[in-house]
């Protein structure tokens, strides 16, 4: 089993920064893929950035691509998503993820095998 604790967020003006924390537990963690989702109210659950275990390969949706950066530590079980340029409609709660399949798990369906608790993020017009 694989425990993902959050940390970050918060509440910024537009055209701020945020930075994001996930660490997981576990030894093997570093072997998967990591992620972040993010979730408004009123809308479904998006992918927002995505990193293979090798930390070699990182995906991003269009909107937050160049905006937002995912990185992981050289252990492999920190993932952090840093957030430039926000943008009122980047106010969601942000879930951390991994997923044993990949990152097309994350990226193409949409799919985690664990998550975390989820982190507010507030941009303030």
């Amino acid at each position: 089993q694989v425990q993902l604790a959050e940390s970050g967020g918060g509440l910024v003006q537009a055209g701020g920064s945020l930075s994001l924390s996930c660490t997981a537990s576990g030894r093997t963690s570093s072997m998967y893929a990591m992620g972040w989702f993010r979730q408004a109210p009123g809308k479904e659950r998006e992918y927002v950035a995505a990193i293979d275990a090798s930390a070699n390969n990182a995906y991003y949706l269009p909107s937050v691509r160049g905006r937002f950066t995912i990185s992981r530590n050289h252990a492999g079980n920190t993932v952090y998503l840093q957030m430039n340029s926000l943008k009122p409609e980047d106010t969601a709660v942000y879930y951390c993820a991994l997923s044993k399949v990949g990152t097309k798990a994350i990226v193409v369906s949409e799919t985690a095998d664990f998550w975390g608790q989820g982190t507010q993020v507030t941009v303030s017009s």
